[in-house]
């Protein structure tokens, strides 16, 4: 009876939400205003020249052929302040620039359960701006902007004191930030691709216990920072091309207790810099045509390095310190010069990856002109026989000779 009591409910509710139609010659605010919750609102091909328009109600917003909403290049255009409403199919381009308030494309202000799904949000200083919500689907949307700098520009999907969100398979560049979250926790960031933002393809600080997986970060003016941040999981992505006098692939500054797992770090100016971070587990990573494929700072402590590749890499590692307070096992080195007697696959003398010449660019940038001279070559192999400058406690005392099948 009651199982009876409840389909019908159901059949109720689906028979009362209604589909309603509206174009582009009518104000949208008011069709929004009088439709019911769980209805339809269909938008008309066309360019709606409307702004500041606000979803009070859990309605579903679509249309045929991505209906544009423009803001003119001076407002805010679409803002969601009610629970599950559901935005599908349509573009929103063209938002203001203002110093006093962050212009965004589409806003969720203090919701939960929105989903924003295969939208395109074109020249918007801000895409999605996500503002104390929760439960949250950003899935398969394209944002593009034409950011020339950092101070007038926004970040693609921007996410402030949220929770449980999923961000998934979006297109994003063009902005000063591909990704940013501040405070925001137990979220997951999936198959993304972010690239040719001005700063970070990815950015987040204080924002904890947070997955992100499966991404591609290409060509960003710095690749991707974490920051201030414990229990991340940083798994199975790409950071591609990040070059620059400060780029990196990853800069990890104040983290601790987290995960870096099965990533390819190639082409990056530093693959990893660490700074003041500790207990992070790095593994199954791949280092390869990097300058630096890592660069850790004295003030790290308690990080594992272990059954990593690295390859081509200009230096594997580079510190500015003559202790170290992290472990590093099993990793195959291309440098690696020692033998295998056993021949099981682990070399019988350990590996010392720090360069005599990466500790002396540490010190003094400008030697970097006479890398690859003759004198650097007579300047390591002095340094292999009687070590002075390089850390002894920075060694693989099981390096691999064989590469790991990531």
């Amino acid at each position: 009876m009651c199982r009876l009591l409840l389909i019908c409910l159901l059949l109720s509710a689906a028979t009362r939400a209604a589909l309603i139609k509206t174009t582009p010659d009518r104000p949208l605010q008011p069709v929004l205003d009088a439709a019911q919750p769980g209805d339809t609102v269909w938008l008309a091909p066309g360019i709606y020249r409307q702004h500041d328009i606000v979803v009070r109600k859990a309605l579903t917003i679509t249309g045929g052929h991505f209906p544009v909403l423009d803001g003119e290049n001076k407002y805010q255009v679409l803002i969601i302040a009610a629970d599950s409403v559901r935005v599908q199919g349509i573009t929103v381009q063209n938002t203001g620039r203002s110093s006093m308030t962050d212009m965004a494309g589409i806003r969720l202000q203090q919701v939960k359960g929105v989903q924003i799904t295969h939208c395109r949000l074109i020249n918007t200083t801000y895409g999605i701006y996500l503002q104390n919500s929760s439960h949250c689907i950003i899935t398969g949307n394209h944002i593009r902007a034409a950011a020339a700098d950092e101070l007038s520009a926004g970040n693609g999907i921007h996410a402030w004191k949220c929770h449980h969100l999923l961000v998934q398979r979006n297109g994003i560049s063009g902005h000063r930030d591909g990704i940013y979250f501040e405070f925001v926790t137990d979220s997951h960031i999936y198959r993304n691709v972010s690239g040719q933002n001005v700063r970070y393809g990815l950015h987040f600080m204080f924002s904890h216990n947070d997955t992100y997986s499966h991404n591609t970060f290409r060509n960003n003016g710095a690749g991707v920072a974490v920051m201030y941040t414990k229990g991340v999981t940083m798994y199975k992505n790409l950071f591609d091309h990040n070059w620059g006098d400060a780029a990196y692939g990853i800069l990890l500054k104040d983290i601790s207790d987290s995960r870096i797992l099965l990533n390819r770090f190639q082409q990056n100016t530093v693959g990893i810099y660490m700074e003041g971070s500790s207990r992070i587990h790095i593994s199954g990573n791949e280092f390869s045509a990097n300058g630096w494929a890592m660069r850790v700072q004295a003030n790290c402590e308690g990080n594992q390095i272990k059954m990593n590749n690295f390859v081509q890499n200009s230096f594997d590692v580079a510190t500015n310190g003559t202790m170290m307070l992290n472990t590093f096992n099993a990793n195959y080195w291309d440098k690696y010069e020692g033998y295998d007697l056993g021949r099981d696959g682990q070399g019988d003398v350990p590996y010392y990856p720090v360069s005599v010449y990466s500790v002396l660019s540490e010190k003094i940038p400008a030697a970097m002109l006479l890398y690859r001279s003759f004198l650097t070559n007579m300047m390591d192999q002095a340094e292999k026989m009687m070590p002075v400058l390089t850390p002894g406690e920075l060694r693989d005392d099981a390096p691999r000779t064989k590469k790991w099948n990531l």
